[in-house]
């Protein structure tokens, strides 16, 4: 039969509720504490797995769909770039890059009757664009094809068409920054076009504000003969920032390039600062819970005082005596955390699932499309996140048990035993 340690065994029978022979009744007050601190430090890593996973999934989410629709790197110049063919070329070449596309970028007005949005124009190539988005796919009327030079044919983001109620085959009036010198005075510079496809990247500020053109019609439109940039995808967008400036050891000095991270800092920067804020909030809350075995070991420290004299005059020595608390305090922390990291996990991995059911169970919505980059949670549970935070809260109950073992191997066998 197997044999356990002393130490080991009288610590895990002082975790559990056990029949007193003697006086013939429970520990279970004392028993029900030690739950309730496992049940504390199982639901505070439950929540910071899940926060944690969450907050992952958003990033990730909000990026991929950024990098829909957006460039991993955008090379432009303030005038045009005039030779851009060779360049792009040149470019197309260098290693890790998978595409290269003619870009006009601009701001403007749409309006359709009494409706009227600034959007944001984006002259592409549709043979060319493939390449370096997904923006081809996400057509959900008309197609990318439709968007012949010459025609001034335009396709709205879903949103946007919504906004301004515009279907394909309706007629939108888009007007530029740019003004033309008449006889009455400068005018702002405006065209009628038609609608020719509808596009839903799934994400909202993009859908509510895009309107793409065919890049020739937009440069024509704006008074450039060229585009105004290349937009680039490259096989790795993380390594983006260290590509970029490899490419831009072959670019001319009036050329300026930039990948995502630095288009798009300020938000990802708020994201990793609010990550780290949740992560230290929801610490203290385990911390607390952990903490909670300082009053549930002392609590039985002194219920067990005569126990404790017991094993002493037997021969325990005092590290025996604290090995017995640290044992029960231990396996209540390695309870609790193993506990919340498969209840963390089995949320994250299912908050697909989970958030729909509440939302229509109590008919509300946790993420409008109209305030929210994304109108589902996603989740993205990282290991590195689950380990850190098991081991974490196993660490602070080992820290919460330390002073409540060193004062049960300080009991004096004479004073408990006086009143017994």
């Amino acid at each position: 039969m197997l044999k356990f340690p002393l130490e080991l065994e009288i610590g895990l029978r002082y975790t559990r509720s056990k029949r007193r022979k003697a006086i013939g009744k429970r520990d279970g007050f004392l028993s029900f504490i030690s739950g309730i601190s496992t049940i504390g430090i199982a639901l505070g890593v439950a929540s910071l797995i899940v926060v944690l996973s969450v907050m992952n999934g958003f990033q990730k989410e909000v990026r991929d769909r950024m990098l829909s629709v957006l460039s991993h790197i955008e090379i432009t110049a303030p005038d045009g770039l005039a030779n851009w063919q060779p360049l792009s070329l040149t470019v197309a070449a260098q290693p890790h890059v998978l595409g290269v596309a003619p870009m006009v970028s601009s701001q403007g007005l749409l309006s359709r009757g009494g409706a009227m949005r600034g959007v944001s124009i984006r002259g592409v190539s549709p043979s060319e664009e493939i390449k370096v988005s997904d923006l081809p796919k996400q057509f959900v009327s008309g197609s990318i094809n439709d968007l012949t030079p010459g025609s001034f044919g335009v396709a709205l983001g879903s949103q946007l068409a919504a906004i301004i109620g515009a279907n394909v085959g309706d007629r939108v009036n888009l007007i530029v920054p740019e003004a033309d010198l008449t006889p009455a005075g400068a005018l702002p510079r405006m065209r009628t076009l038609q609608v020719v496809g509808i596009v839903d990247s799934g994400h909202y500020e993009f859908d509510s504000t895009l309107v793409i053109m065919h890049w020739q019609d937009a440069a024509a439109l704006l008074r450039t003969r060229d585009p105004t940039g290349l937009r680039v995808k490259v096989d790795n967008m993380q390594r983006a920032p260290e590509i970029a400036n490899e490419i831009a050891s072959v670019l001319p000095a009036n050329v300026w390039i930039s990948d995502w991270s630095r288009t798009n800092r300020n938000w990802f920067a708020a994201v990793q600062t609010e990550k780290k804020m949740m992560f230290i909030i929801l610490t203290l809350i385990i911390a607390v819970a952990a903490f909670n075995l300082v009053s549930t070991l002392v609590m039985t420290v002194n219920e067990k005082q005569a126990d404790i004299a017991i094993l002493r005059t037997m021969g325990a020595s005092p590290g025996m005596i604290q090995r017995i608390f640290l044992v029960q305090g231990l396996a209540i922390g390695l309870l609790g955390s193993l506990a919340g990291v498969a209840f963390g996990l089995l949320i994250a991995l299912n908050i697909d699932v989970i958030v729909p059911a509440i939302e229509a169970v109590f008919r509300v919505r946790f993420l409008p499309r109209d305030v929210y980059f994304i109108s589902e949670l996603p989740s993205d549970v990282h290991l590195a996140d689950v380990l850190t935070v098991g081991l974490m809260a196993f660490g602070l109950s080992v820290l919460a048990t330390l002073y409540p073992s060193s004062r049960a191997s300080k009991v004096q066998p004479a004073q408990a035993l006086r009143y017994e």
